[in-house]
């Protein structure tokens, strides 16, 4: 990424506060340099989209937002991502904190082998809420905020294995949401998805980034446009541009940008 596109993606904050704010991040796994220098900054309230082809480092560098990469060993790290100002990567940055703030919603959507009502509840039971009218307003406003109230609401203590895969993707966000994050991550949430469910979720979308922060990796470049602010297309573990949505679909800075988006690689 070159200094000016650097200096464009810190200087692009709409005047907004920063959420993220990557600085010189380099990620290895054993012998392999998987992320390059990465400066990337986020800021609340909007949609951050993250594309490039397989094996580019997206989903690998949305999981050091959160500090799943550390789970995978031999993962080392040089540089800093300063969440609100403080510095994740900080051994002393606790993980569990961390989380609490920041949401994941995976590729496939995971509910657990319970009801949907005890899906919901998971997260705000382990932080202590054992009130059940409180517990109750919980799940109705996660799932509420999830768009999938009206379809649930008469079966909540129904086994969520028992949704369409495009309800199950909104009840896992809204178990996300039931903690009430500030960030929700993203790896490519409709990939597993038919086109109706995507656009479910991809409409919620829209409804979410009005109290929260989303980053999302998707390989759907027709998506990204769609539904993003702001995009960062990444190449080889390097990020080669980033700058508004509108502006890297119609007229980006890089040439590769430019090949990645026409289909001339990929």
């Amino acid at each position: 990424m070159s200094e000016t596109q650097a200096q464009m993606s810190m200087n692009e904050n709409d005047g907004n506060k920063l959420v993220y704010k990557t600085n010189g991040l380099n990620l290895w796994y054993g012998e392999n340099h998987a992320l390059k220098d990465i400066q990337l900054h986020v800021v609340e309230n909007e949609v951050t989209a993250i594309i490039g082809p397989s094996g580019c480092g997206k989903s690998t560098y949305i999981k050091t937002l959160n500090r799943m990469i550390e789970l995978i060993p031999g993962v080392k790290t040089t540089g800093e991502i300063l969440y609100r100002g403080r510095n994740i990567l900080d051994k002393t940055y606790p993980v569990e904190e961390l989380r609490t703030k920041v949401g994941m919603v995976f590729q496939k959507p995971n509910p657990f082998p319970k009801s949907i009502y005890e899906n919901v509840v998971y997260g705000p039971r382990i932080h202590g809420i054992r009130d059940k009218k409180i517990l109750d307003q919980i799940v109705e406003k996660s799932l509420r905020g999830a768009a999938i109230w009206d379809e649930v609401k008469d079966r909540l203590q129904t086994n969520a294995y028992g949704l369409s895969g495009g309800q199950q993707q909104r009840l896992c966000i809204a178990r996300c949401m039931a903690i009430e994050p500030d960030v929700i991550l993203m790896d490519e949430p409709t990939s597993a998805l038919d086109p109706i469910s995507t656009l479910k979720v991809e409409e919620l979308l829209q409804e979410l980034k009005k109290n929260f922060s989303i980053i999302i990796v998707t390989h759907n470049m027709q998506q990204a446009a769609r539904i993003s602010d702001k995009t960062a297309f990444f190449l080889n573990g390097e990020v080669i541009e980033f700058t508004k949505t509108s502006k890297i679909f119609s007229n980006p800075s890089d040439k590769r940008t430019e090949d990645y988006i026409t289909g001339r690689f990929g």
